[in-house]
């Protein structure tokens, strides 16, 4: 697939109007999966293509815009100055198109298509709220809900898949706006209030570089716990299959601790972690902006909890 891009782009880039040259759809693309994946090699990867091909694109699209979007070293590839401004266009460009793909295969009683990804944690209890709520809000809007990892759910906003996604460690990319939402209470949790504290059935719940520099700071003689996992779901289900203790978020632990099935553990302390959301700063739409504001409410209503 080819598009001429609008006025404005090739304005910015000095490229003559009268030009009838085509862009490659694929070319942008792969320009933005290696911006996702700072990566030739695994932009080639994630987009089933081998890496003389994603090199190809990108020289085939520099020598059309006339510039250098890439250098490339040892660590990867960053983008250069034309490649930054370029990214703004390219990215509010494959938002736009996936967006018309969703909504022209929308049934006639929807008007617009939301994608909305997640953690696992934070879809636990807190955004199926939140999706029941913008059903009733915006019935005519149709929401397409994800679960995924920091890396996935960035990789969704560049690659235009997702509209807006909500996590706990952002990273600073171009084109994309991060957000503070509210605080997660993580309590240390256990089967057994009576055994003594650490112990062998202690569960490490990943959440991330903050609580993990925080983890080995309060605990710092603390030995590597014989279990260890990347979701707080794996962990609740592993201690109350088996006994033994994790962090969980207080709203996760909740209903289990008043049915007698989890106790915090005496005398420990609980950590903050902060839930962000990010999307793009390009997309202006209605629909992403009632999103936006209907989840700003929910994180009031979330830090009022705590």
């Amino acid at each position: 697939m080819s598009v001429v891009l609008d006025k404005r782009f090739l304005l910015d880039f000095n490229i003559d109007i009268s030009d009838t040259k085509l862009m490659d759809i694929d070319q942008i693309r792969t320009f933005l999966g290696v911006v996702a994946n700072n990566s030739f090699l695994e932009a080639a990867n994630r987009l089933h293509v081998t890496q003389s091909t994603v090199s190809t694109r990108i020289q085939r699209l520099e020598a059309y815009l006339g510039v250098t979007l890439f250098v490339r070293n040892r660590s990867g590839a960053t983008l250069t100055l034309a490649g930054q401004r370029f990214f703004r266009h390219a990215n509010s460009f494959l938002l736009t198109l996936e967006q018309a793909r969703h909504d022209i295969r929308l049934p006639s009683r929807f008007h617009a298509s939301i994608t909305v990804g997640a953690r696992i944690a934070l879809w636990e209890e807190l955004l199926p709220r939140w999706v029941g709520a913008m059903r009733v809000l915006v019935p005519d809007i149709s929401i397409r809900s994800e679960i995924g990892f920091e890396e996935d759910l960035i990789r969704g906003l560049i690659e235009g898949r997702m509209d807006v996604s909500m996590m706990y460690t952002p990273q600073q990319t171009p084109g994309l706006q991060i957000e503070y939402l509210f605080d997660e209470t993580l309590a240390l949790v256990t089967t057994d209030p009576d055994k003594p504290w650490p112990n062998e059935d202690y569960i490490y719940v990943d959440w991330g570089p903050i609580f993990y520099e925080w983890h080995n700071n309060y605990y710092p003689d603390m030995e590597r716990p014989p279990q260890v996992v990347n979701i707080g779901w794996l962990g609740v289900q592993l201690i109350i299959s088996n006994g033994g203790s994790c962090f969980l978020p207080t709203r996760i632990a909740e209903p289990l601790i008043q049915a007698k099935k989890l106790f915090v553990v005496p005398g420990s302390t609980q950590f903050k972690l902060p839930a962000y959301m990010m999307f793009s700063r390009d997309s202006g739409t209605t629909v992403l902006q009632q999103v936006l504001e209907s989840l700003r409410s929910l994180a009031v209503i979330e830090r009022q909890k705590t």
